[in-house]
């Protein structure tokens, strides 16, 4: 299980998001590179078609009529507008459309054809699996923080 949770966290990067289309849910800046202290390229107006080229973490590199640059995920609903008036609470909330789906978006354009095609990397599970680290030196570097743990009590009805 823990194998498979990592090799699926592995693959959410490599989303494809090149050749769609967007729009932009509420006004926001574009910038050159994909960090909220990058400078600015451009200006987003609130319901703008853009053309999306990428995905980096939570950044989508966009193109519109007159800019391109890289936007807060958040700011951009996948595909064209509908006329219901989606707003920036629908992709806040996870609710799309007729609010029966929720999506993530860690997983949101993942495809059964991308799952299909997913190959297993040992060299980026090696990769990944180097920067593990014990109990002992986690918790000393939380004491070197000035972090201390606390003990919560487990919820009603939740597993140990």
């Amino acid at each position: 299980m823990k194998k498979t949770l990592i090799l699926f966290s592995l693959l959410l990067p490599v989303i494809a998001f090149a050749g769609e289309t967007g729009t932009v849910l509420k006004a926001d800046i574009l910038r050159v590179e994909p960090f909220a202290d990058a400078k600015t390229t451009g200006n987003l107006n609130k319901n703008d078609a853009v053309d999306i080229l990428s995905k980096k973490g939570a950044w989508l590199q966009v193109k519109s009529k007159s800019a391109s640059g890289w936007v807060r995920i958040l700011s951009v609903k996948r595909g064209v507008a509908s006329a219901s008036g989606s707003n920036i609470a629908d992709i806040a909330s996870g609710r799309a459309g007729t609010g029966k789906v929720v999506a993530t978006t860690g997983i949101r354009g993942l495809s059964a054809e991308e799952l299909k095609a997913a190959k297993f990397n040992e060299d980026e599970m090696k990769k990944m699996e180097s920067h593990a680290v014990s109990a002992s030196d986690a918790q000393k570097f939380a004491s070197a923080g000035g972090l201390s743990s606390i003990q919560l009590a487990y919820l009603k009805g939740a597993q140990k």
